[in-house]
């Protein structure tokens, strides 16, 4: 820490008496202390509202998701049912195709072909 030579820290000492707040009595001492209490109460009230805001905002969004989730296992119920339809379709085609190929080996076969 530097040293402050002696004349100025006299006059850095004779600033801050000259500039030091007045001696307050007991009542305007208890009302700053309850302006500054006010104060923080506003600030405090602030707070809360932006987190109130601001958990709103979050239950708005997760509201959304339901939604959206709700949409989308809808539409995979759907696709999966399509899925389900397709492959019995499938199966169905194979097993005609079989019918089919085994009718015309047995017609060629009978008919000398």
């Amino acid at each position: 820490m530097a040293l402050v030579a002696p004349t100025r820290l006299i006059s850095r000492v004779m600033y801050a008496l000259k500039h030091r707040p007045p001696e307050l009595g007991p009542i305007e001492a208890a009302t700053q202390r309850l302006h500054a209490a006010l104060d923080r109460l506003s600030d405090s009230l602030d707070r809360r509202r932006e987190t109130e805001r601001h958990q709103e905002a979050l239950q708005a969004q997760l509201h959304a998701l339901g939604n959206d989730r709700a949409r989308l296992a809808a539409e995979l119920d759907a696709t999966r049912a399509e899925a389900a339809q397709v492959a019995e379709a499938s199966r169905e085609i194979g097993r005609r195709l079989d019918v089919a190929m085994t009718t015309i080996r047995d017609v060629l076969a009978t008919h000398g072909g």
